[in-house]
């Protein structure tokens, strides 16, 4: 099939994506660029805290800016290493509660840089099968033997691991909380299943880190295995407000990772604008847990109107999935409610098992109580019920 043969397709399918250049506003709103209609609320960042616009943030990252230039020169082990690095990995390994951590470029470049420098041939991977596309590219440029298991099913993972486990190395990967369903990894069981098959454990903690957790350090603080997790992986783009990602580790699996992580070592650092703007993120999440707690209240605020008109699978964070199932009905929707003013990206196959389109609405800070309030009416309206 020819390049064009195959956007046709996708169209009918109605699973084409097409870029939406849009303009943030103050309070949660963005506009669709070169239209005058109203803003929209936006249900579909991941700025969970409303860091990327926090004065402090703001003003560490220009501050940065000022101080070293707006590009690090060189990857890190050239001339690029600036000593901010390692500061800012200092802080990263103790709000993960590891000995060190290393920086990468984005979570993508990290999933895809670290896997295939743990294992390689004559290894095995046993991965969820919702894991995100990025552990799965990752897995296959390790050319380990890749195993997928059940969603969340510790009992089939433990079948495959039964299976399959072989005498080489062994890694399982996890996310702790899934980026489009919402739901949560039932880690203390994954961590006991680590440990009896003796293998290393791999969490993406993307969406939980700064959400979750006393000092904002994920769900793996917040359940207590932080030490038992032998790869914490996340990113600062989210809930830190900021760009980039980070693995946590035990400070030999870091040196390991800066000599075999291909993604680390022929990649230029990250701007000092950036390294700013995360250590401020990182600080703020640690100091003012008030703000994550305001979060989670606007997250049960959404939730509660949504269940009293009858939608009930809400989930347990604050990524709620609305299943329609065809795509098509899926990005119908979604342009239903941007007339209504809310912008909820139709979420479509492959980011998500054929026959599961979905609006994927995500609850940040800068959206009030009445626009939450409103958006579950409106999102009712739309269902039609």
């Amino acid at each position: 099939m020819d390049d064009l043969s195959w956007l046709t397709a996708q169209q009918i399918k109605g699973n084409l994506r097409r870029l939406i250049p849009v303009e943030r506003n103050p309070g949660g709103l963005l506009s669709l660029s070169g239209k005058k209609a109203s803003p929209l609320l936006d249900f579909s960042s991941n700025d969970y805290l409303a860091l990327s616009t926090h004065h402090e943030v703001i003003s560490s990252s220009r501050r940065y800016l000022e101080l070293a230039g707006s590009g690090a020169g060189a990857a890190r082990l050239m001339s690029g290493n600036l000593a901010m690095y390692d500061k800012l990995e200092k802080k990263v390994a103790e709000l993960k509660g590891q000995e060190s951590a290393l920086l990468f470029g984005s979570g993508y470049m990290a999933n895809c840089g670290v896997i295939p420098a743990l294992v390689g041939r004559g290894d095995v991977i046993f991965t969820d099968r919702l894991n995100h596309a990025s552990i799965y590219d990752g897995c296959l440029l390790s050319r380990a033997k890749l195993v997928r298991f059940h969603h969340n099913d510790m009992n089939h993972l433990e079948e495959q691991l039964g299976k399959h486990r072989g005498h080489g190395k062994a890694l399982i990967i996890v996310e702790s909380l899934y980026s489009m369903d919402g739901d949560r990894c039932p880690l203390r069981d994954v961590v006991q299943l680590k440990e009896k098959y003796q293998c290393l454990l791999m969490v993406d903690e993307a969406h939980a880190t700064g959400v979750f957790g006393k000092n904002g350090g994920g769900i793996i603080e917040e359940e207590g295995v932080a030490d038992k997790v032998d790869i914490a992986m996340g990113t600062f783009g989210k809930a830190l407000g900021s760009y980039g990602a980070y693995i946590a580790a035990s400070e030999k699996r870091v040196q390991y990772l800066i000599n075999r992580a291909r993604t680390f070592i022929y990649s230029t650092g990250l701007p000092p604008s950036v390294i700013g703007a995360s250590l401020a993120g990182i600080k703020i999440t640690q100091e003012q847990p008030q703000l994550r707690r305001e979060l989670h209240e606007k997250v049960a605020l959404f939730k509660a109107a949504l269940q009293q008109a009858g939608v009930t699978d809400t989930g347990p964070s604050q990524i709620i999935p609305i299943l329609i199932g065809e795509s098509a009905k899926a990005v119908d929707l979604a342009e239903k409610l941007r007339e209504m003013g809310i912008f909820a990206t139709a979420v479509r196959p492959p980011t998500v098992p054929d026959g599961t389109a979905r609006l994927r609405f995500s609850i940040t800070r800068h959206l009030s109580d009445e626009a939450l309030e409103q958006t579950a009416a409106s999102l009712v309206s739309a269902l039609g019920m």
